[in-house]
Formats: C-alpha cells, structure tokens, sequence
C-alpha cells in the first residue's frame, strides 16, 4: 500500500519540524510533500527529503477558501500515485493506538471507507514542562492535553473526497446517505500550544496575514491571538486531569456520533460540541 503525507507551510519552522520527524518515521521521508507558500529555502534545510512544491505569496484574498482548492488540486493528483494520502496543518500529527495498529496500513486496511476521521487533542504546555530545544519531540515532552471536537477532523482520504471546513467534501446529492465512522485509537494532535516560544513567532505571521487588506482573510483568531492563547490557558488550568482510560471514551462518544451534514455544499465534518476533558497521555505516545 502507497500512503503519502502532505501539508503546507509559512515560516512555522517548529512545527514543521515536528511534522518532518513524525510522518516520515512511519512513511519515509520520500513520500512527504510540502507546500510553500512562497519561496523559502529554510523548508528544504528542515525537510532534506521531502518534495517542496513552491507557490506564490502575491495573492492573500479568500484566504481559506483559495488555499483549500489548491490543496484539494494537489491531493487529487497524488491520489493518482498513492492509495491514500494523509493531508493534515504542519501543526498537526496522526497517533495510532499500537494495541489497534500496527502501520498506517494496518489502519487503511481495517477502516477501508474513502475518508478518515480522528478524535482532537490540543496539547498543552504547563509550567513545568521543560523548553523545547531543537530536535526535541513534543509528544516526549508533554503529556496534558484536553479533548477537541474542533481537531476531531478528516485527516486521509483516497480517490476523489476533497477536504473542507475540517470535514469531507463531496457531490451534494450524496451528503445524506454518505457514510460516516471515526475509527476508535485514532488521535489528531494539535500542537499549537505545546511551545510557548514557537506560539509567538507563529502568531506573529498569522497577524500579518489577518492584517492584508482584502475579503476572505481569516478572522478574529489570528488578527487576536492573545485572545485566544488566554483561553485556552485558563481552560488547561481550569480543568483537573481524568484518567486517560475514562475521558477517552467519553470524548470519543461525543464526537463520533451523527456528523454535521451540509446538504447545500456537500459537506461532512464532526459536530463541534463542547468537551470539556482534560488528561495526561498515555505513555505510548512518547514512542508511537
């Protein structure tokens, strides 16, 4: 089985190097892609092995919606080489269970529907978590993490489903009857918030492009970010850690329930409700 991993990327050299390590440990570097938005050459120094795709930074209007067909374009065309390909945002990293999984084709075999879905974890930096230095993994690192709906996305697909919206996009007319599953052991870990010093450079960048003038720039998240950093701090020290083996099924059954279906669009995504779970990782994690 041909899996292949793909992203894109602006100046978040951190993150970037976290998705390099993880995803080409378990598919090899040779079969990572990498969209630049715009010319960089600090990405080949971080991803020697990987294929860097170059694109123009002249253009920032509808921000969202043009950087999503254009990856859309990207993943069709590498769905013509490989049975699946693993699209994620560079801050984002795929865990497999190893008592599930094996391999990300044990995965695609076990679950052979034509999208994938995952549960969300945003992993946190606390106190007295030491500094990440370069070279270091975060999941090695850090262990508290709170459950997310929102990062509970589609993450793989094969064939012809675009990614849209953290959901599945498909032809309108299938939206009600197109199946839905979130395989159990299946993890999307959000690492925005596990390095301090890495959070300020990106919000940095993302203020930048939140400030260009222009319709369909993102919004309020990135134009404040601070904002939303404080949120999400007082929700990690708000919330006390449940034991991994209670939280997860409850987390799990919220979001793996009936989806969101936008019959107007053709959209398919998990329902973004409120979980409000905190825990400390299992030790697989570190290794996975």
């Amino acid at each position: 089985m041909k899996i292949c991993a793909l992203t894109m990327v602006y100046r978040d050299y951190w993150a970037l190097s976290q998705w390099y390590a993880h995803y080409g440990r378990h598919l090899g570097p040779q079969n990572l892609f990498v969209v630049a938005h715009g010319a960089d050459p600090k990405i080949q120094e971080l991803c020697p092995d990987a294929s860097i795709i170059t694109v123009p930074r002249d253009k920032l209007t509808e921000f969202d919606l043009s950087r999503g067909r254009l990856l859309n374009g990207f993943q069709t065309g590498l769905n013509q080489v490989y049975d699946w390909v693993i699209r994620t945002d560079v801050d984002e990293l795929i865990y497999l269970d190893p008592a599930r999984y094996q391999s990300f084709a044990d995965l695609f075999e076990q679950n052979p529907g034509r999208a994938q879905f995952s549960l969300g974890l945003n992993l946190a930096e606390l106190p007295d978590d030491p500094e990440l230095k370069p070279g270091m993994l975060a999941l090695q690192h850090r262990r508290r993490a709170l459950f997310s709906a929102h990062y509970s996305k589609a993450w793989a697909v094969r064939q012809h489903v675009g990614l849209r919206r953290h959901g599945i996009e498909i032809r309108p007319r299938h939206t009600e009857a197109y199946p839905f599953s979130v395989p159990r052991g299946v993890y999307l870990v959000h690492l925005k918030y596990a390095n301090t010093h890495a959070l300020a450079e990106s919000d940095t960048h993302r203020m930048q492009v939140a400030s260009e003038p222009g319709r369909g720039t993102p919004g309020q998240s990135w134009l404040k970010p601070d904002i939303r950093n404080r949120k999400f701090a007082d929700r990690v020290r708000s919330l006390p850690p449940t034991d991994w083996e209670e939280a997860e099924p409850q987390a799990y059954a919220q979001i793996s329930g009936e989806p969101e279906r936008d019959r107007r669009i053709g959209l398919i995504r998990v329902r973004d409700v409120p979980l409000n779970l905190a825990t400390d990782l299992p030790g697989w994690f570190r290794s996975a």
